[in-house]
């Protein structure tokens, strides 16, 4: 079942992400979206920064019944069916169980705790599938328990590569993906990087855009 839900899943660059889960269409932190992308049943917005809660990229995938879930300064700026949420909640949507954990800095202020901003798991199938957000290396990672993980890896704004492979090794997925590069901020070079540190150690997927 790992592999059916990985192999639903598509980068669509930055920390957006598409999946298709349970026969429903989710989407993560959906920013410069290309055209022909289906209709959402799920939309999750991590937070409210631009690249990441982007109103006009919603509008191309919302429709009346979409449910999007985010945090409180996220859902200020859209419209439609809003579930706000803060960190550590769990609810079952649409026959999907989401749980919302932590995101934020630890060494730079981009994304103060005090904010609630959030990284989502998903149940899908039983699998347990991890998107961070934008956050460094937090202790509750300690806690997070997920078969497929979703890390920036850029730094900057967002953990380095070698900071996200600890985290990695951290939660100890069976899969994980590099995200947050190659748009606003790092290059392809961070994913290989990411990539290289975890060897040996966990299985890493370099997802083309798409």
């Amino acid at each position: 079942m790992l592999e059916k839900v990985f192999e639903n899943l598509r980068w669509l660059g930055h920390d957006a992400f598409l999946l298709r889960a349970g026969g429903k269409i989710i989407y993560f932190d959906p920013f410069q979206l290309g055209p022909g992308l289906p209709p959402a049943d799920i939309i999750c917005i991590s937070h409210a920064h631009r690249d990441h809660c982007s109103p006009a990229d919603v509008l191309m995938i919302q429709q009346p019944s979409t449910l999007i879930v985010t945090e409180t300064q996220a859902a200020a700026k859209l419209t439609g069916k809003i579930m706000i949420l803060a960190p550590g909640e769990r609810h079952e949507v649409e026959g999907i169980a989401i749980e919302t954990v932590p995101a934020y800095n630890t060494n730079k202020q981009f994304h103060p705790q005090s904010n609630g901003w959030l990284g989502f798991i998903l149940t899908v199938d039983g699998v347990r599938l991890y998107h961070a957000g934008d956050t460094d290396s937090i202790p509750a990672m300690k806690n997070i328990r997920a078969d497929i993980a979703l890390l920036p890896v850029s730094g900057t704004y967002v953990m380095t590569a070698e900071e996200a492979a600890q985290a990695a090794i951290t939660i100890g997925p069976k899969i994980a993906v590099p995200m947050h590069y190659a748009a606003v901020v790092g290059t392809s070079d961070d994913a290989e990087r990411f990539a290289a540190a975890l060897v040996g150690k966990v299985r890493v997927e370099i997802l083309g855009r798409g």
